[in-house]
């Protein structure tokens, strides 16, 4: 098993039961659809953690099941923007700590507000990049909530 990322450390520093799951990455691949296949899951219960920047409250984090994508109207309401867009790619790590394939809401360089699609809560347990690729952390929604400090809510719709 790999080292301990630093989202897995936290969630031991809150007594937060989880699982590391590895899975084997295509860097040509690092879609959510693709990381289901890898683990044997159904899509629904992959998440992926996107992060945006709003008008009037500046940045935001996003977590929506694999096969579904951020409402940007709805963020942008349960955040208190205007309106919201996803950050440039190459803006992510600087901001994060995190790179493109291995975002997670946990353990950000910086907290941001934080909204963890309401459909995470039809699941046991989901799965979350653990702050690299080709590392899943699983555990339970609420758990998430907590270690995120996040809050759930409408933010997601299907791929049109």
């Amino acid at each position: 098993m790999s080292e301990k990322t630093n989202a897995a450390r936290i969630l031991d520093r809150l007594h937060i039961p989880y699982e590391l799951v590895e899975y084997s990455v295509d860097p040509d691949n690092l879609a959510a659809d693709h990381v289901a296949e890898e683990l044997g899951e159904p899509i629904e219960q992959v998440f992926k953690t996107l992060v945006l920047h709003g008008d009037k409250k500046g940045y935001l984090v996003c977590v929506v099941a694999g096969n579904r994508e951020v409402d940007l109207k709805k963020a942008a309401k349960v955040s208190g923007n205007k309106k919201v867009e996803m950050i440039p790619m190459k803006d992510l790590l600087p901001l994060t700590g995190y790179v493109r394939g291995g975002c997670t809401s946990i353990g950000m360089k910086k907290h941001f507000p934080t909204f963890i699609s309401e459909e995470a809560k039809d699941f046991p347990f989901i799965y979350v990049s653990a702050g690299k690729r080709g590392l899943q952390i699983k555990l339970a929604p609420d758990n998430l909530l907590r270690a995120a400090d996040a809050t759930l809510a409408d933010i997601a719709t299907d791929p049109s």
